[in-house]
């Protein structure tokens, strides 16, 4: 017969089986199960005969079991777990005395892993112990999750709101039915946020042999819901249309105060955000000055789309019309602000903090503005649990509201330590150099947030917030705060290739390489080489930030470069040709090559605890100019820039030694993209303290960048606002002009990015001397010598004035854009530039003495020619000045547009395409300017039929109207950034 003993609690059970007539225990089994498994079949008979039987012998349980030690346990069925990591879960140990209890709590152990859908352990008796057989087997594994059906939300959103719900990953998770649940609860949620309110999902479980499965969501999403009509109860002093601009979530998307473009676009119905929007219409409300308005729950009414859309086309789907309940109650205007607890605090400085004034209507955002401003004031003496209460008073009868802000300062904390996480390469000493919070100082949050504004602007770490990145830990026995700053390290080494397409370089390519934090110190190292069809650079700099551990920042850089001025092939590499100018037109322009060579040297001074710098800088170097055409040579060979010379002389050697102070105050969040902040550059080049120029140079720079949200500057806002201003004048002193390539010129890509590079500037008449032929009236040339045709034509000698820019003496530029940001390397941007370069300064376009006598010493005219050779010639005085052409000089210049700019990781250089509109241009008919009058002109040519055809053509020739036409639009590619 069998007899066993049953002993345990609700699923868990213990059975001892024993055949009688055997002298001793020869098999023994305990099976333990999990509740409802597929062994339960087996373990049900069994049990019921143990359990008949286990009365009759518990003494001869008691000794088969006693003295008994545990085997090494056996582990069976398991297939993705290890089976060491199952017996690390074990509390029974080989050696150890067997109990039944061990082995209920190992069973405990094993269940509450939730790796198994069923548990069973046998116990198994040897002469010497006893081993647990434990036979396991695993949950499935999910080795792919399908989605069917779904159209609104990618799977990457679904992705996304299964880590904000805290599911995460499913695939290659075990079978969870629980988890499955939260998942389709989480997926009808982000159908809903999408306007399918009547969404279904259905899960479907495919078994994948031997032990997986495959998820199915299968989705129906139901009709589109949109926001349809939105309507208020009670409303009487403020407008429905106030209101309803309130609802951010739940308004039509249009064209705001507008009449009948703001209800474009209706907005997705979303049920979890309409308590949100109701208190913003409570809060409009108290901006108002109603500050118990009270609304009440919104009620929603769910109809069929009818009608048609704004464009004409029938609306489809669901609408939801919310009517929302308002009490608006009394206006209040502000009696007074009132500080309680305020100790030894100045009550001025602290109601300061608060932009609103007694006697106007109350408004509720901008006294929040003013306890946020309250809680910074206290925060940077120390006070950094400050807490600001306010508690209303009213005085209904002349609808006052007056406030009582309980001040509880809390403790003053003093600074223990500043550490630092994440900084694997940079040295502790080159961040804490940047801190203007100091251990052991009293505790100022304005100063550690200026702190970690000049972390950012050093741009070795990802972008730093003061509220995300850095952590406070405060003793307030010792009355001490413990920071830590977690950064994350950029990569410091950039070696990359880039090239493109821009005005002032034209195709290039190039490589480059920089170290922005050299060994971790702060220091860099940059080496660049480009090449193109317009330029070549060659640069080697470095920069030590502090110098000999002080503030002090050292750089030099040594430089090889040549540039094509030459507006003709400015663009060559997109379209062959300028995209703006006629080939005549482009003859205007001056265009000219310059090799440069040379070294600077820069020395910064850090104001401290500011934003500000005082620099100066030492530059030397050696040019020389090639000229394109016979306008830009006259220009270089007549202007004063180098004294003593003219001619080819002043093309080589052009050696500037230039000093140039400088002033910078630069609270700019950011290196790259900046998103908030000013920054001022001041600075002045003066040449003459050696070399062979005498200029100076004064630019003033102004930037400013504003968060925006929508058409609202935010501190939240994701879009930028950006401003720029610029005013540069440039002036020659000691007798000398600036030189032609230091002379102000604008247009392209950098300042008014609708015109082509360096042509938006004044136009100036140039005084040259032209040989023109002397011609018969039958179009054939006059020879010198009728016998020796090798002698060549007659030509006549004319003063003749030529036009040309030469850029300006001053000018003034300003953008602006509203950057977008589409990703992390894609911006779209609506810009505005004006340009205004003149000039105003006739002295600065004075000829040098030799440069006027070349030009006024030859005699001009041919009007008597006797064997071969002109007599009869005269000279001509050109004015000393040279003379800007009327009508181009303060002229404006507008662009206005759009951008789209993406950074390339590969290149590293922000490509741009934009199309941009003038408004304003330069649209001329120009008289050519004679040096002469027709009198004069005439006698110049032989009293002949000759020379009267050949003056007539010169007169045509010299005397026609120029055509000044800048383009009304552009459409461009390129490589480079406005500002």
């Amino acid at each position: 017969m069998v007899r066993g003993q049953i002993s345990g609690s609700e699923g868990v059970r213990i059975l001892t089986v024993k055949q009688e007539g055997v002298s001793s225990l020869k098999h023994v089994q305990m099976i333990l199960r999990s509740p409802g498994s597929q062994f339960g079949r087996w373990f049900r008979p069994v049990a019921a005969a143990a359990f008949l039987s286990a009365a009759v012998a518990p003494a001869t349980y008691a000794q088969a079991t006693t003295g008994q030690t545990f085997c090494q346990p056996q582990v069976v069925g398991n297939r993705r777990i290890p089976k060491e990591s199952v017996i690390a879960r074990l509390f029974e140990r080989q050696g150890d005395a067997y109990d039944p209890s061990i082995v209920e709590r190992d069973f405990n152990s094993l269940w509450n892993t939730t790796y198994f859908e069923d548990v069973r352990i046998e116990k198994v008796e040897t002469p010497s112990c006893v081993q647990m057989v434990i036979y396991v087997h695993e949950k499935p594994t999910i080795r792919e999750v399908n989605y069917k059906g779904l159209n609104a939300v990618t799977q990457s959103d679904v992705l996304d709101r299964f880590k904000k719900a805290k599911i995460g990953s499913l695939v290659e998770s075990q079978l969870d039915f629980t988890k499955i649940k939260r998942a389709e609860v989480a997926l009808k949620g982000l159908l809903a946020e999408h306007g399918h309110q009547f969404s279904t999902v259905r899960t479907e479980v495919k078994t994948i042999p031997p032990a997986s499965v495959a998820i199915t969501f299968s989705i129906k999403e139901g009709p589109t819901v949109k926001v349809g009509k939105i309507a208020f109860e009670g409303n009487h002093e403020i407008s429905s249309r106030t209101l309803r601009a309130a609802m951010r979530n739940s308004r039509p998307i249009g064209i705001p105060h507008s009449i009948i473009l703001e209800n474009l676009f209706s907005r997705t119905f979303d049920a979890t955000k309409l308590d949100e929007d109701a208190e913003r219409v409570r809060a409009a409300y108290g901006d108002k000055g109603y500050f118990k308005a009270q609304t009440g729950e919104p009620q929603t009414k769910i109809r069929d789309a009818g009608g048609v859309n704004f464009l004409l086309m029938p609306s489809h789907g669901k609408r939801i019309d919310i009517l929302v309940p308002v009490e608006e109650g009394k206006r209040y205007r502000l009696g007074g602000i009132k500080f309680l607890n305020a100790k030894d605090k100045n009550v001025n400085i602290l109601r300061n903090q608060f932009p609103m004034k007694d006697g106007d209507y109350f408004n509720r955002t901008v006294f929040g503005k003013g306890l946020e401003n309250l809680r910074k004031a206290y925060g940077s003496l120390g006070y950094i649990n400050f807490v600001g209460t306010p508690q209303p008073r009213f005085d209904e009868a002349k609808n006052l509201i007056y406030l009582d802000i309980d001040l509880d300062e809390g403790k003053k904390f003093f600074v223990s330590r500043i550490e630092f996480s994440g900084n694997t390469v940079t040295r502790d000493r080159v961040i804490r150099r940047e801190l203007m919070l100091e251990e052991g100082q009293q505790y100022n949050n304005q100063l550690w947030e200026l702190s970690i504004l000049r972390l950012n602007q050093l741009n070795y770490f990802e972008n730093l917030k003061a509220d995300q990145d850095s952590e406070t830990r405060t003793n307030a026995d010792e009355g001490t705060v413990d920071l830590l700053l977690k950064l994350k390290e950029k990569g410091k080494n950039s070696i990359g290739l880039n090239g493109g397409i821009s005005g002032l370089s034209g195709s290039f390519i190039g490589l480059n390489y920089e170290t922005n934090n050299f060994l971790g110190l702060g220091e860099t190292l940059s080496v660049t080489a480009n090449v193109g069809d317009l330029s070549r650079n060659l640069t080697l700099g470095f920069t030590e930030p502090y110098f000999r551990n002080k503030p002090i920042s050292l750089g030099f850089q040594v430089f090889a470069t040549k540039y094509d001025y030459n507006p003709a092939k400015s663009y060559g590499a997109t379209s062959g040709q300028s995209a703006n100018l006629t080939n005549a037109q482009q003859s205007l322009l001056t265009n000219y090559n310059q090799s440069t060579t040379g070294l600077s040297i820069s020395l910064q001074y850090p104001i401290r605890r500011t934003f500000k710098r005082l620099g100066v800088s030492y530059s030397l170097q050696r040019a020389s100019v090639t000229t394109f055409n016979d306008n830009t040579r006259n220009i270089f060979e007549t202007l004063a820039f180098r004294s003593g010379l003219a001619g080819q002389n002043q093309l080589n050697g052009i050696i500037t030694s230039t000093i140039t102070p400088s002033f910078t105050y630069s609270s700019i969040d950011r290196a790259v993209g900046p998103h908030s902040g000013r920054d001022l550059n001041v600075a002045v080049q003066i040449a003459g303290a050696g070399g062979n120029v005498k200029y100076f140079s004064p630019v003033v720079s102004l930037r400013q960048y504003y968060p925006m949200k929508g058409l609202r500057i935010s501190r939240d806002g994701h879009n930028v606002l950006g401003m720029r201003a610029q005013l540069a004048h440039v002036e020659g002193f000691g007798g000398q002009v600036a030189p032609p390539f230091n002379r102000v010129y604008a247009g392209g890509e950098t300042d008014v990015r609708g015109f082509d590079i360096r042509s938006a500037s004044p136009y100036t008449f140039i005084p040259t001397k032209v040989m023109f032929n002397l011609t018969n009236p039958d179009g054939s040339t006059v020879p010198r010598d009728p016998t020796n045709p090798t002698l060549g034509n007659v030509q006549v000698p004319l003063p003749v004035y030529r036009l040309t820019s030469v850029g300006g003496d001053t000018s003034l530029t300003t953008n602006i854009e509203y950057r977008i940001p589409v990703g992390n390397s894609v911006t779209f941007a609506f810009f505005d530039d004006f340009n205004l370069t003149f000039d105003a300064l006739k002295s600065q376009l004075r000829q040098s003495v030799l440069g006027q006598t070349q030009i006024d010493s030859p005699l001009y005219g041919c009007p008597v020619f006797v064997n071969g050779a002109c007599s009869g010639g005269k000279q001509v005085s050109f004015p000393n000045l040279l003379q800007t052409a009327p009508g181009t000089n303060y002229v404006p210049r507008m662009s206005m547009g759009a951008e789209v700019q993406v950074i390339l990781p590969i290149v590293n250089a922000p490509f741009r395409i934009y199309y941009a509109y003038n408004p304003l241009r330069l649209y001329e008919d120009l008289p050519q300017k004679l040096a002469v009058d027709n009198t004069t002109f005439r006698s110049f040519f032989p009293n002949t039929g000759a020379g009267l055809y050949s003056y007539n053509q010169a007169l045509q020739f010299y005397g026609a109207n120029y055509q000044l036409r800048e383009p009304r639009k552009t459409l461009r590619l390129t490589v480079s950034t406005t500002f």
